[in-house]
């Protein structure tokens, strides 16, 4: 008797240390059956202010006060965890590229994201020695004024080992989660434009409704979604174009309002599966341009008093905010009258920075005011993002998180969730993201359980966006955050340099202040992009430069050069 006590003893404290050694977060799952279901749903361009409970975490103003409307994402923040200090990259793409494989978009060649363009795979041409079948020939903006800077290429594709790869193929989000039913919607723009072998299908998803593009229409986009003629890329190596696929009749007359539908009914269709979990990967459109509301709800902002409130004044802009919004409250909704709620664990995240209409060359959009900055900047409007979780019953309401993170956490964090060994998975595919699920009960990471310090980006193209600091077109940007400091390199020949946990509206450039600092960052981030990012992913000089017709102010300066020296192959 004494030796059975002795031994339900022994399993019960070894079953403990082993609950404890998960994260020893609680978050943690007992067992392997409990995995949760994983709805991960990403806005395009939706801005760190634009919702209103990080815009009142941020001003301190009551919601009732402001202009746009989020009553359900703020109830996804109220019941779950949001993070203040969350980054995506400048431009969708890149992020997307980023989310998919958990490393950093520079390192796979996504520099920025394109309308569709000419590749090598597309105009079914020779791909050169160094280079990838699904780069893009050429990307470049109208910029009218002299441009010292001649663009980087950028690929357009995640490798999927196709023989076009090279001998490359990352391993999907959708197919490390093995045991998982994964699904996509909505946008995907990480396919080469519709390049056969790299659509969602191809990445471990069942499409359920999706489009290779950057942007859509929001009203009768069926027929552009369904066309497979090869019209744009007649040269095309493959029967017909993948573009994508409007999915099953929901008899929505609004794009949000069907993807909406098509989610609600793969929710619905799941429940009644009880023994496999399911990935929902949920990509909207909104509230990427073309500006197209719902007429009721456009009227509705067009009166709304609160209109102009922190530089927000479009009421067509407010208006798809809140179909977006209301489709993640449909969502919650259709979680709870299915049984799910407890079991599946919802992520919002935004893809990159709104455009800010202080810096487009049409003046739309929203104002991501205070932070500086919106969509292709590398300043905090740009690549801030509002990131929240919310597990009913499994994570702490309420919470904030200041610890900065950023998208390629995401891919290791969802496997964490899913009880999967992440760190070998990180270790053996060479991953920069890592887990953030423990900071969803360490808030502070007092336990230094997330222990990644320094993020990057790049984007070596001239854009027509004006900078944030001068009224031109935006230079090459490349960056690195490391603990509370940011250093931004404008390959014009700038160096600016941020408090980020002081100084979050980059209001302070200390670059002269502390030069030792400047300098250590400069070194550090051209260190990690000769070791990472392919050099014809980087700018160049630009021998028609004519010096004498510069608008700016201060003179172009080389400060690369020398990095660019190719010591071996790449």
């Amino acid at each position: 008797m004494n030796n059975d006590i002795n031994t339900l003893i022994l399993i019960s404290f070894l079953f403990l240390a082993a609950c404890k050694s998960k994260n020893e977060t609680s978050v943690s799952l007992e067992t392997e059956e409990q995995r949760p279901n994983i709805i991960f749903i990403l806005a395009d361009d939706y801005g760190i202010m634009d919702s209103q409970a990080y815009a009142q975490k941020f001003t301190g103003v009551e919601p009732s006060k402001m202009f746009y409307e989020t009553p359900n994402i703020d109830r996804l923040i109220n019941e779950g965890t949001a993070f203040s200090q969350a980054y995506a990259n400048q431009l969708c793409s890149p992020t997307r590229a980023s989310i998919m494989t958990g490393k950093y978009a520079g390192r796979l060649g996504f520099t920025t994201a394109m309308p569709p363009r000419e590749t090598y795979y597309n105009q079914n041409i020779a791909t050169p020695e160094g280079y990838y079948a699904h780069d893009v020939l050429e990307h470049k903006d109208n910029i009218l004024i002299e441009q010292a800077l001649t663009n980087g290429t950028s690929n357009s594709a995640v490798p999927t080992g196709t023989e076009h790869d090279a001998g490359r193929d990352e391993l999907s989000l959708a197919e490390a989660l093995r045991d998982y039913h994964s699904a996509f919607i909505g946008k995907w723009h990480i396919g080469g434009f519709g390049a056969q072998g790299y659509q969602p299908k191809d990445q471990g998803f069942e499409p359920l409704a999706w489009f290779d593009a950057g942007g859509s229409v929001y009203y009768n986009w069926k027929e552009q979604w369904d066309n497979k003629a090869k019209n744009r890329f007649p040269k095309m190596p493959q029967a017909e174009s993948e573009m994508g696929d409007s999915g099953v009749e929901t008899n929505e007359e609004y794009l949000t309002d069907d993807l909406t539908a098509q989610a609600l009914n793969f929710i619905e269709k799941r429940a009644t599966i009880k023994n496999e979990p399911f990935f929902l990967y949920f990509s909207h459109f909104a509230v990427h341009s073309p500006y197209q509301g719902k007429e009721a709800e456009v009227e509705y902002f067009e009166g709304k008093a609160s209109k102009g409130w922190n530089g927000h004044k479009d009421p067509v802009y407010a208006s798809m905010i809140k179909s977006m919004d209301r489709s993640v409250g449909q969502i919650m909704e259709k979680l709870e009258q299915t049984g799910l709620e407890e079991n599946t664990l919802i992520v919002f995240m935004s893809d990159n920075g709104g455009i800010d209409a202080k810096v487009t060359p049409k003046g739309d959009g929203t104002d991501n005011t205070p932070f500086l900055g919106g969509k292709a900047c590398l300043t905090e409007g740009g690549i801030r993002v509002p990131l929240i979780f919310r597990w009913k019953g499994k994570i702490k309401a309420g919470q904030w998180v200041d610890v900065p993170v950023d998208c390629t956490d995401i891919y290791p964090t969802l496997l964490d969730a899913a009880n999967y060994d992440t760190n070998t998975l990180i270790k053996e595919n060479s991953l920069d993201g890592q887990s953030v699920l423990p900071l969803l009960s360490d808030v502070k990471n007092i336990d230094k359980s997330y222990s990644k310090t320094t993020h990057y980006w790049h984007y070596p193209f001239n854009v027509i966006y004006n900078s944030p600091y001068e009224p031109y077109a935006l230079t090459p940007h490349s960056a690195v955050r490391k603990g509370d400091y940011k250093l931004i390199f404008d390959w014009y020949g700038r160096l600016r340099l941020y408090d980020i946990q002081k100084d979050p509206y980059e209001k302070n450039d200390l670059a002269s202040q502390m030069p030792d600092l400047k300098d250590e960052l400069f070194e550090n981030l051209m260190e990690w992009l000769q070791n990472n990012v392919e050099k014809r992913y980087w700018p160049t000089f630009n021998e028609n430069y004519k010096a004498d017709e510069e608008v700016r102010d201060v003179p172009f300066k080389d400060m690369f050069s020398e990095y660019l020296v190719v010591k071996n192959k790449m």
